[in-house]
C-alpha cells in the first residue's frame, strides 16, 4: 500500500555547524501539506538554526532540504526568489519599518511582487487588517501598536501574498496569556481558511498543544521525538518529561572533564 500524504517540506539528513560547533545532527523533518508543525526544544537545540535552514537563510554543511518541490541548498537567486514569493514568515518582533505605516508594511509585498493596481492592493490590505483584527489602524506607526498588534501585523504582511507555506516564529512571546490565546486561534483560523502549511517555532507548551498537529522536539541538535500532542505528552522519554513539566536536568559532572574543560577550554 502506498503512502499517499504529500510533503510539502523534506530535510534529510541534515547536518549544520557554526565553525567548529556541530549544531544539527543528521537531523530527518517532514510536514505534511496543510499541517501545522511546532518546533520544540530547549535553548540552544537547534530551533532556530533548523529554521533559517527550511527558509534557505542558512547552508547545512550537509543534506537535503527540499520545500513545495525546490531543492533550496542548491537552488540558484530567481528560483528561491519565486518560492519565497510563495512563503510567508512571520518574525518574533513583527519586524515592521519603523518609518512605514502599518497599511504601508503590510501592502509592501504586493507593491514589490505584484502588478496590482494601488485600489486593489489598498482592497487586499484591508482585507488582511480584518482577518487580524487591526481594522482602522493602518494609518498608525508601528511605535504606536502594542506587542500582541505588532504580532497580528507582522502576521498580516506575512500573508498578503496568500502563501502556501507560513514560518511563524515565537508567536506567543512576550505576550499576556490572552492576547496569546488570540494569536493561537488566529493561527489555526488560517490554516482553515485559507489551506495553508504552518511552521511554528515556539517554547510556549500551551500554545504548542493547543494548535500543533504534529510536534517535533529537537535536544542538543537531533530529533528526540516526532509525534502528536498526546504522543509528546506521554513520552517515556525523560528529557521530553522534563520539558513539558518544566523540570530540571540533572546533569552528571565528570570531575576530570569539567577541571580540563576549565584549564583548556575544549568541551
Amino acid at each position: 500500500m502506498t503512502n499517499s500524504v504529500q510533503h510539502i517540506i523534506e530535510a534529510k539528513n541534515l547536518v549544520s555547524h557554526y565553525g567548529d560547533r556541530q549544531v544539527l545532527n543528521n537531523v530527518d523533518f517532514k510536514v505534511a501539506k496543510g499541517e501545522i508543525r511546532v518546533i520544540m526544544g530547549g535553548s540552544g537545540s537547534g530551533k532556530s538554526t533548523l529554521l533559517n535552514h527550511l527558509l534557505a537563510l542558512l547552508k547545512p554543511t550537509s543534506g537535503d532540504i527540499v520545500v513545495d518541490g525546490v531543492d533550496v541548498v542548491n537552488a540558484d537567486r530567481k528560483t528561491l526568489l519565486a518560492l519565497r514569493k510563495k512563503t510567508g514568515v512571520a518574525f518574533q518582533s513583527g519586524a515592521l519599518f519603523s518609518s512605514m505605516t502599518v497599511g504601508e508594511n503590510i501592502k509592501l509585498p504586493l507593491v514589490r511582487h505584484t502588478k496590482l493596481d494601488a485600489n486593489t492592493i489598498d482592497i487586499m490590505t484591508r482585507l488582511k487588517l480584518e482577518l487580524m483584527n487591526l481594522a482602522g489602524f493602518e494609518h498608525l506607526m508601528p511605535s504606536e501598536l502594542s506587542g500582541g498588534m505588532l504580532k497580528r501585523a507582522g502576521l498580516a504582511r506575512a500573508v498578503i501574498m496568500d502563501p502556501k507555506l507560513l514560518f511563524f516564529d515565537e508567536p506567543s512571546a512576550g505576550l499576556d496569556p490572552v492576547t496569546a490565546v488570540e494569536l493561537d486561534e488566529l493561527i489555526l483560523k488560517l490554516r482553515d481558511a485559507m489551506n495553508m502549511t504552518i511552521v511554528v517555532v515556539t517554547h510556549e507548551l500551551e500554545s504548542a498543544f493547543k494548535i500543533a498537529d504534529k510536534i517535533t522536539v529537537l535536544f542538543d541538535g537531533s530529533v528526540a521525538v516526532t509525534g502528536t500532542v498526546e504522543e509528546i505528552k506521554n513520552s517515556p522519554d525523560e528529557r521530553i518529561q522534563n520539558l513539558i513539566n518544566r523540570r530540571p536536568r540533572n546533569e552528571v559532572v565528570n570531575a576530570e572533564q569539567y577541571i580540563e574543560r576549565l584549564t583548556t577550554g575544549k568541551n
